[in-house]
């Protein structure tokens, strides 16, 4: 790594958009930063895991919060409420 990559806190798209188009990232990593990611076996692993559909009711509130929380971090709502299942589960 070259230097440290400081993302700000940006007050809307347009501002981000910016940011990141102007944005070289070889002024922050070199090609030994990165390591290999197989694409094709993490989408096979994945396949291969089985999964059910369930129904399940809870509070609108707790449902608000965790999909504020995933629009934060970028991933879908029912992805982190897995997450946050299975980190409960691994307890």
């Amino acid at each position: 790594m070259k230097k440290k990559l400081v993302i700000p806190k940006f007050k809307n798209e347009d501002e981000e958009f910016e940011f990141w188009s102007k944005l070289d990232l070889s002024e922050y990593y070199s090609t030994s930063d990165f390591k290999h990611f197989d694409l094709d076996e993490f989408l096979i692993k994945a396949q291969k895991e089985k999964t059910r559909r369930i129904t399940m009711r809870l509070p609108e509130k707790l449902i608000e919060k965790v999909k504020n929380q995933a629009t934060s971090l970028d991933v879908p709502y029912q992805s982190l409420m897995k997450i946050y299942i299975q980190q409960g589960a691994n307890k």
